[in-house]
């Protein structure tokens, strides 16, 4: 049985980005994009992939179609060096699933078709595999509706084992904001939202009254602002941590790349504004390619510029390749 770091259970697509397209776009229309990328989508399949550049032991579990989009989007994941060994290709016809973003400059829609992310259960998951970490961590909870169910009892049984969690709802397509949420909270023990969905989750009106509700549940809450950086509520201590100045080409994936940057901080032994500022720095430079995964595949180039931001050089148990560490 292999040995992690982290182990994430999650939706895994790619991400056909189109840019230079109007806001307004009309019907049986031709509409010319003035630039096209194909990425590694997914929250969870960025988070894992950028964890994994950073020299993190990442082992990922997903449900797949028996496709190229699947097999293409695996491929780029393995690159990283996740372990992929436990992914699940369904007998089905669902395909894997699939995200179209239309840039329009600083705005843009978001268009998915699901896929296999709808159909992943319980029964794909080897629990001694994601038991056999040191933290599991789970992103786009709202994109889970076959495991949903299930997740207070795995959540549960990690806990059990000795395993801390952390989760990143992202948004909630449906604008509910209820279900099993609730339920997972009070064996959370990092929670990383961004401002609006800190705000939507509890219905409250402002950060501060969002964070007073939320810190009596879960320890340690990591909310992303964006270019203004980070704050962090530990119980009845906050910390603001400036953002990193860059100028971006692309936010797509920014803050799972943020949720990759704190988490390896904060595995390997960090203070809370430490592991911010690790998550901001990775957060500006996931901005600086398209998509959420490709400045991670550029070795030199994000080597130099996490040791120009002095990025936290990353000391974990679990025995790998570490010629990627930075600092080390």
């Amino acid at each position: 049985m292999p040995s992690f770091d982290i182990a994430i259970a999650g939706e895994i697509n790619l991400d056909l980005i189109l840019y230079g397209l109007p806001v307004e776009i009309p019907t049986e229309r031709e509409m010319l994009a003035s630039g096209f990328e194909v990425t590694l989508g997914s929250s969870s399949a960025i988070v894992a992939h950028n964890l994994a550049s950073l020299g993190v032991a990442t082992g990922f579990i997903t449900r797949v179609g028996r496709d190229d989009l699947g097999r293409l989007a695996l491929d780029r994941l393995a690159e990283s060096g996740v372990d992929i060994s436990r992914v699940v290709a369904t007998e089905g016809e669902t395909k894997t699933g699939v995200t179209v973003l239309l840039h329009h400059g600083d705005e843009r829609h978001i268009l998915t078709y699901p896929g296999t992310m709808f159909e992943m259960t319980r029964a794909d998951l080897d629990l001694e595999y994601l038991a056999s970490a040191r933290h599991f961590h789970l992103s786009s909870l709202f994109l889970h509706r076959g495991l949903q169910a299930d997740l207070p009892d795995l959540f549960r049984e990690l806990k059990r084992r000795g395993l801390t969690l952390s989760l990143d709802t992202n948004d909630d397509p449906e604008g509910k904001w209820d279900g099993v949420l609730p339920k997972l909270l009070p064996y959370v023990d990092i929670l990383l939202p961004n401002r609006d969905e800190l705000l939507r989750m509890t219905g409250k009106n402002s950060m501060n009254e969002a964070l007073a509700e939320l810190s009596s549940v879960v320890p340690v809450i990591a909310v992303k602002c964006g270019n203004e950086g980070a704050v962090v509520q530990n119980r009845d201590k906050r910390i603001a941590v400036p953002g990193v100045r860059v100028q971006p080409v692309d936010t797509i994936g920014a803050g799972d790349s943020f949720d990759a940057g704190f988490l390896a901080a904060w595995l390997s032994g960090y203070s809370l504004e430490e592991c911010a500022r690790a998550g901001n720095i990775t957060g500006a430079y996931s901005t600086l390619r398209p998509g959420g995964t490709e400045a991670f595949r550029l070795r030199e180039e994000r080597e130099s510029f996490l040791k120009e931001h002095r990025f936290p050089a990353i000391r974990l148990r679990i025995e790998k390749d570490m010629g990627d560490a930075i600092g080390s």
